[in-house]
């Protein structure tokens, strides 16, 4: 994949970047696996505004995705590759050969007539699927499950890989793309590859406008808000915080206070912190 750069011929175009999308062969989503999607403008059901910066934004559809790759030993053929609104990653729609038809995360060098398999047997192919007890130690993979037939909650994003790095007492250890190693049982599913569009990181919005088309609205400072809208607002001209530390609207510490209000259960699962030697 490929990121086209524009000619400077606006402010707005000189920075702007592209993706050419070569990979797409098809431009409208299978209907039979789409959903209506609601947009809430980061409001609950009371109304009140619950996540702020959100609102407005293109009408997308849900394409649904097969996380959970359930369909064992029954190959498939991939139809098309498609873009997806909803996610970084591209989609491949899977025709299967008993009819029925299947999006999964698109990997790096899938391509249209490759056919894919969810199986203990299967080869180490991309877009392939199988427990991490059947995958070698060293593998790249992606869409891997934290727990058994939840579906694959790890590594979707593009760009993105994990490697297996050992396997014992039941349970496979796995390197993530933040650095953190993380025990997973073995019987939990993973596909082999990359996650497909990995110049996905590389392009440049270059304008307010696409932002917006995205759903998300302006962040505004609070040192520039009265007093009544934010901690921070208030004084004449220029004025600095005039506080301790930084506060959110609603006077909590903005910086490293921590909110967890339970221990997260999969914590005894990780060997090593992302980030940390």
């Amino acid at each position: 994949m490929a990121i086209r750069n524009y000619k400077p011929t606006s402010p707005a175009r000189r920075f702007m970047s592209v993706l050419t999308y070569d990979e797409i062969t098809k431009k409208t989503p299978e209907k039979s696996l789409t959903e209506y999607l609601k947009k809430h403008s980061g409001r609950n059901n009371q109304g009140k505004i619950t996540v702020r910066h959100q609102g407005g934004g293109n009408k997308i559809k849900y394409r649904i995705i097969d996380f959970k790759r359930n369909k064992k030993d029954i190959p498939a053929k991939v139809a098309a590759i498609e873009y997806d609104p909803n996610r970084s990653a591209f989609i491949a729609l899977l025709n299967y050969v008993d009819g029925e038809k299947r999006y999964i995360l698109a990997p790096l060098d899938l391509k249209v007539g490759d056919t894919v398999i969810s199986s203990t047997t299967a080869d180490i192919m991309p877009g392939n699927a199988m427990p991490l007890a059947n995958i070698p130690v060293g593998t790249l993979i992606h869409n891997v499950e934290i727990k058994p037939g939840r579906g694959g909650q790890l590594v979707r994003s593009a760009g993105l890989s994990a490697q297996l790095m050992a396997k014992e007492n039941g349970y496979a250890t796995v390197r993530l793309p933040s650095g953190e190693m993380r025990k997973l049982p073995l019987g939990a599913m993973a596909t082999i590859g990359t996650v497909g569009n990995s110049d996905h990181e590389n392009v440049r919005l270059g304008k307010a406008g696409r932002v917006r088309h995205m759903g998300i609205r302006p962040t505004v400072r609070g040192v520039v808000m009265n007093p009544n809208d934010h901690p921070h607002g208030g004084g004449e001209g220029k004025s600095p915080v005039g506080m301790p530390a930084p506060v959110t609207p609603w006077g909590k510490p903005a910086l490293g206070l921590k909110t967890r209000k339970h221990k997260k259960y999969s914590n005894k699962m990780i060997i090593k912190r992302a980030g940390k030697k």
